[in-house]
């Protein structure tokens, strides 16, 4: 029953359906209690009050047409407008509510003449300006309030959610401070134990060390220059170079303007991996890697492209590995951000965020 409750049509839940039904029923039958009310000095029956048909006639008809006209503003003020400012979301009942009350009275007006059925009329038409301008201040004020319970709900999850990580990373950090110099230091003895004829293993040795000791900075900061973070990719693409030599071309299309740019660590090397494991390890004649970091707006567009063998299933490649899995939740929590995955032209993949 509860998995049911919880479908979703159109992006609306089924309780919530049935939440708007009972509420548009409720308030039409205290309309309909209304015009029963009013009509007393004629001395309706009080079977009226309970008849179906009566409550049909009028108070059916009328918040029938409220119904109509709240999708629209519903549509334009939740779905719309979603990203715009309260204040300004809230201005804008300013001009839909008197065109609701409006509206609405006389399409039901119309409606009611056209058919036979009988409204309110003189004096007490002033009740179907009142009551609908309450009902539309009640209903929207319920949607702002429901809306604004979903997104504080959201937002305590996600403030758990990141404390989760915080507190992983932390702990991943002192791990890694137990004795991180160890490290270091098998790397210098290693290095030191190279014949000097050997220059290119001392450097790649190097570049490890490095690699390791940016790993570990990457345990103790949330966000990084983006020119570290390109150097750590580069010094990992140099070491991938030695192993493919002339098969594995790298092309880097980053601005002067962008390299102090804050980043998390490590968010790009897991793309670049993924690139050279599975999409150019495999070609003999190897394939060229692109990263293309630049200005959109008042975002950081991020591209990693390869020339290799392709995926045609992209959803199988959160399934291969942690490194892109990793990725998109990181993206997700920090930034409500997602990879998104292409065809490179003319053959390869195309990993593309923006933060």
């Amino acid at each position: 029953m509860a998995s049911f409750l919880n479908r979703r049509y159109f992006g609306i839940k089924v309780y919530e359906y049935l939440a708007g039904f009972l509420f548009y029923f409720f308030f039409s039958y205290l309309y309909h209690v209304t015009l029963w009310v009013n009509k007393l000095s004629m001395e309706p029956p009080v079977s009226e009050l309970f008849s179906f048909t009566e409550y049909m006639d009028a108070a059916g008809l009328d918040y029938f047409f409220k119904f109509l006209l709240t999708i629209p503003i519903w549509w334009l003020i939740f779905r719309k407008m979603k990203e715009v400012s309260l204040p300004k979301r809230l201005l804008t009942h300013l001009i839909t509510l008197p065109l609701f009350v409006l509206i609405g009275q006389q399409s039901y007006y119309a409606a009611a003449e056209a058919i036979g059925w009988g409204h309110l009329r003189s004096y007490g038409q002033v009740w179907d300006i009142y009551i609908p301008v309450l009902f539309y201040i009640l209903q929207f004020g319920i949607f702002h309030a429901y809306e604004y319970y979903h997104t504080n709900q959201r937002n305590l999850i996600q403030k758990a959610e990141l404390a989760e990580a915080a507190l992983k990373s932390e702990l991943a950090a002192l791990k890694a401070q137990l004795n991180p110099h160890f490290l270091y230091n098998v790397f210098n003895t290693i290095s030191a134990s190279v014949p000097p004829e050997n220059e290119l293993t001392r450097e790649l040795i190097a570049k490890l060390s490095d690699l390791f000791r940016y790993q570990l900075k990457a345990t103790q900061s949330e966000l990084v220059p983006l020119k570290e973070e390109l150097e750590f990719v580069r010094k990992y693409l140099d070491l991938e170079k030695a192993r493919f030599e002339d098969r594995l071309k790298v092309v880097m299309d980053v601005p002067q303007d962008v390299l102090d740019v804050l980043v998390p660590p490590m968010i790009l090397q897991p793309l670049v991996e993924n690139s050279v494991k599975h999409g150019i390890a495999s070609l003999i004649e190897g394939g060229q890697i692109s990263i293309s970091i630049h200005r959109a707006g008042p975002n950081i567009q991020f591209e990693v492209a390869d020339t290799g063998v392709g995926v045609p299933d992209k959803t199988k490649l959160f399934n291969v590995g942690l490194g892109l899995t990793n990725t998109q939740l990181r993206l997700q929590k920090m930034y409500g951000a997602e990879l998104i995955i292409s065809d490179n032209e003319p053959q390869g993949l195309k990993i593309e965020f923006a933060i």
